[in-house]
């Protein structure tokens, strides 16, 4: 028996590894997320399926939950693949799932995917990094564990870039914090549905961006590596 922890990249299907893809065709068992795109699901055609997707206020089931459905699938399958969507490891939870096969004596193996942090924004021609403007880039969770004794999230980073993922639901009150440390004026951009066909782009300011509609999904970047952006693409 083994499980994969495969990354299903940001959206787009054609974004999949091969190797996400062979791990996939040899499956028994699939557990997935809302965000790994349906049409990947067909590469694994006799397999089971098995949804674990999660949302904010939505859990449709809790992470000690989907531990224990992976490591019961690993005991009774030869093969089980973990989708996750973008990588598994970044704010994917890879590691937890990980531990928990491994204190279970439970072989695996593990396969990145594209992460949306950086896969998003460079579908748009949007560099996080970029000669002379931006030398360093914070990825950061907008939405914390609601259970944790204290929020990790400080919101005092002193990186040229900074891309919150999971940060819509709380983008006034993050960007709020932010403020208290980056001018309000800094160019923020944020990218619905990124990398899919009803992607949409809305930009703006620290000090503004909440003013704009934005709906979830979406990832926000913030820094002036957007003025880079909006350069090349006046329309926005």
């Amino acid at each position: 028996m083994v499980v994969y922890l495969v990354g299903a990249g940001p959206g787009d299907p054609e974004l999949i590894t091969l190797k996400a893809v062979n791990a996939l065709k040899n499956a028994d068992v699939v557990l997935y997320d809302k965000l790994a795109n349906d049409e990947i699901l067909k590469y694994a055609k006799d397999a089971k399926f098995i949804y674990v997707g999660k949302q904010a206020g939505k859990h449709y089931k809790r992470q000690d939950e989907i531990n224990e459905i992976l490591v019961n699938e690993a005991k009774e399958n030869d093969v089980v693949v973990r989708l996750k969507g973008g990588d598994p490891f970044v704010f994917g939870r890879g590691g937890e799932e990980m531990l928990a096969l491994f204190k279970e004596g439970i072989e695996f193996k593990l396969i990145p995917g594209v992460t949306s942090a950086i896969g998003v924004p460079t579908t748009i021609g949007l560099p996080v990094t970029h000669r002379g403007v931006s030398t360093s880039v914070t990825l950061v969770t907008g939405h914390e564990d609601p259970t944790k004794n204290e929020k990790q999230v400080k919101w005092d980073f002193t990186a040229d870039t900074i891309v919150i993922l999971m940060g819509i639901g709380n983008i006034a009150e993050n960007t709020a914090e932010i403020m208290k440390y980056k001018d309000p004026d800094t160019p923020v951009c944020v990218i619905e549905n990124g990398t899919m066909e009803n992607q949409r782009i809305v930009t703006g300011t620290l000090k503004d961006i909440t003013e704009k509609e934005i709906n979830p999904p979406a990832l926000v970047v913030i820094g002036h590596v957007v003025d880079l952006f909006k350069e090349i693409n006046k329309e926005v």
